[in-house]
């Protein structure tokens, strides 16, 4: 395991508080909307913001892995899954620092 896992994780946190800063900004003057038949700028705001939901809801739930990462790190218990207690295998810690459960239990 590497010793700078935290600040890799804090880093990744910081990324995606970011975009969720993005993501969560007001949106300027919308002026007038309209749903009509065909697609156009109402319809075409409403994919829009329904896509950026979608977006926030997923940065939340990995925002929400990395701070038990974190939390599993300062403890000692970081590598290990938080459902079984196995290792995480080091290829899906790789690939996700903030994994808190095996592929089995994910």
């Amino acid at each position: 395991m590497r010793p700078d896992i935290d600040d890799l994780l804090a880093e990744r946190e910081n990324e995606i508080q970011a975009q969720l800063a993005q993501l969560t900004k007001p949106v300027g003057e919308v002026g007038t909307i309209s749903f009509g038949k065909r697609i156009g700028e109402g319809t075409s705001m409403a994919v829009d913001r329904l896509t950026a939901v979608s977006a926030q809801e997923n940065l939340l739930a990995i925002l929400a892995d990395i701070g038990r990462a974190r939390e599993r790190v300062a403890d000692g218990t970081y590598g290990l899954c938080e459902v079984c207690g196995e290792p995480i295998p080091e290829g899906r810690l790789e690939a996700r620092p903030w994994a808190v459960r095996c592929i089995q239990h994910s």
